[in-house]
């Protein structure tokens, strides 16, 4: 069957431009879902058509001013969309919230109708200063940790993470991490193929100083079961060990049934179904950012079959740990 219509889930993507925004974060976004949907529409016998709508947007609908002073023209104002991305900037920020009203409300709304909001770097200050990340996971670029922290203590600054998720709601704390928040969410939206097209057509050369880690975890700690969330903070310590779920449960007080019952409640997940989720996830990061063997990750993950650990990723990402790596490195 030939689609003709792009995803229902990806219909446009608004990307914030103010004055003073580093237009390289700003362009790097475009660019990245502008080839996605090109790829996607290649995937689907389409030809190169876009597939889906990347809006540049201003509060006022104005052309900015970067922060290296070149005129950045816009495609128009604050709208509805699927995708926001909160490119990085460089100016006060509180002079910026009494300049830009118009955005606060803005992703709040958006964010209410559904929508995935993204920030990099100082772009997350707009998503802290929204409330929506209030009591949940955040990060920002190093040289705002201290400030990031005072101004804004009700969220949980992970300094460690360069990428964190929680509610629809992405941070990256730099312009590396930023990339691979958006093959991610071109994988979430447009499939594995379509982001390891993208990923092999614009990250060839680009090297990391850490691990991308594991996302899509973070909306499945939004809930008000404490003893489910300290089981999935011991998982993510203890994903590789040998254990079993009968004496995780036993260990928190629970029988087997009650813990299945309640860990599927609090999260959407069977145990065993977000166990293999976290195992693959950290693949993902080890295949992407090391040389290390497929048997030797697949035994660090937790798995002492090395096919059957192949096989458990192609159901998860519709491709092998081989081709997932492939995305990541130079084609001749």
């Amino acid at each position: 069957m030939m689609f003709t219509q792009p995803p229902a889930s990806l219909r446009r993507v608004s990307i914030l431009a103010i004055d003073k925004v580093f237009a390289s974060t700003l362009m790097q976004a475009k660019d990245f879902f502008h080839l996605a949907s090109l790829r996607y529409s290649k995937q689907l016998g389409l030809g190169l058509q876009p597939m889906f709508e990347i809006h540049l947007v201003s509060p006022d609908g104005l052309p900015v001013e970067s922060f290296s002073n070149v005129q950045l023209p816009v495609d128009g104002g604050l709208e509805d969309a699927d995708v926001i991305i909160l490119p990085a900037f460089w100016d006060d920020f509180d002079n910026l919230l009494q300049r830009y009203p118009q955005v606060l409300p803005w992703l709040r709304a958006q964010h209410a109708r559904g929508a995935v909001l993204c920030a990099e770097a100082s772009g997350v200050f707009w998503l802290a200063e929204s409330g929506l990340l209030d009591g949940k996971e955040a990060t920002t670029y190093w040289r705002f940790f201290a400030s990031f922290a005072e101004r804004f203590p009700k969220i949980r600054l992970n300094q460690d993470k360069h990428l964190t998720d929680a509610d629809n709601l992405y941070c990256a704390g730099g312009a590396t991490s930023a990339c691979d928040l958006y093959i991610y969410l071109i994988e979430r939206f447009c499939g594995a193929n379509v982001a390891r097209a993208v990923s092999r057509d614009i990250l060839y050369e680009v090297q990391r100083n850490y691990s991308p880690g594991r996302m899509g975890f973070g909306g499945q700690k939004l809930h008000q079961d404490l003893i489910i969330l300290q089981i999935q903070h011991w998982l993510e310590e203890h994903f590789a060990d040998k254990f079993r779920f009968e004496d995780v449960a036993r260990n928190h007080g629970m029988s087997i049934r009650n813990f299945m019952r309640r860990f599927q409640g609090a999260t959407g997940d069977k145990p065993l179904h977000y166990l293999q989720r976290l195992r693959i996830e950290t693949a993902k990061g080890l295949l992407s950012s090391t040389r290390k063997s497929i048997k030797t990750i697949s035994y660090e993950v937790g798995y002492d079959d090395a096919s059957f650990f192949a096989r458990l990723f192609r159901q998860h990402t519709e491709l092998s740990p081989n081709q997932y790596r492939q995305q990541f490195m130079q084609e001749a």
